[in-house]
Formats: structure tokens, C-alpha cells, sequence
């Protein structure tokens, strides 16, 4: 079974940038799909990116394309997601989740392992 703790958010002014990271523990890290999630006051958890076992291949849901950047470190037991361009609308609580087996990415009822977030706040 494998803990994960996130690590990484705070307030940041729009336009600005932030480097989460999600540290895994407990279990075969490297036998794990990570993903990151989000949810803001109200709202449904969202998709925001993934990462396969290995690092090789990744995903991201539409809002984080061409600003946002998963990696994955297996020698570290760490998924980093580097935020660049934020804006008011990326607001929230930042989730690290994995699972060994996942067959729709965004989907995180797929995931079994989650952090306990990190809150994400930019201001105009």
C-alpha cells in the first residue's frame, strides 16, 4: 500500500508559478500510476495530469495543457507538478492520487491511494 503526501502549495499572484510535489511512501512506488487531481469550493475533483509507471508517458486534462508539467522521479518516490501561468481559476485543493491498475486516467474513482492535498490559492 503506498502513502503519499503533497507537498508544495500556497498563495501565488496570477501569472506566477508554484512547484507541487508528491511524495510517496510504504509500497513500490514504481509500480504505481500517479495522477494529480483538483477540486475547488463547490466544484467536482478534476483531472490535471498523470503519469505512468516509469515516466514516460503523461496526460493532461484541458485546462492544464501547455502551462502545467508533470515528472516523475522513481529514485525519489516523487511526482512533481510545476504550475506556470496560474490563474484565478486554478484555484483549489491540489490531490496526489495513485493505483496500481487505472483504465480511464481522469476518472478518480480509478484511484485507490490519495494524499491529503494541498490548497492552491492565486490572487488577481
Amino acid at each position: 500500500q503506498v502513502q503519499l503526501v503533497e507537498s508544495g502549495g500556497g498563495l501565488v499572484q496570477t501569472g506566477g508559478s508554484l512547484r507541487l510535489s508528491c511524495a510517496g511512501s510504504g509500497g513500490d512506488f514504481e509500480s504505481v500510476i500517479v495522477a494529480w487531481f483538483r477540486q475547488a469550493p463547490g466544484k467536482e475533483r478534476e483531472f490535471v495530469a498523470s503519469v505512468s509507471y516509469g515516466g514516460s508517458t503523461t496526460e493532461y486534462g484541458d485546462s492544464a495543457k501547455g502551462r502545467f508539467t508533470i515528472s516523475r522521479n522513481n529514485a525519489k518516490n516523487t511526482v512533481d507538478l510545476q504550475l506556470n501561468g496560474l490563474k484565478s481559476e486554478d484555484t483549489g485543493i491540489y490531490y496526489c492520487a495513485a493505483d496500481e491498475v487505472v483504465d480511464d486516467l481522469p476518472d478518480p474513482h480509478e484511484y485507490e491511494y490519495w494524499g491529503q492535498g494541498t490548497q492552491v490559492t492565486v490572487s488577481s
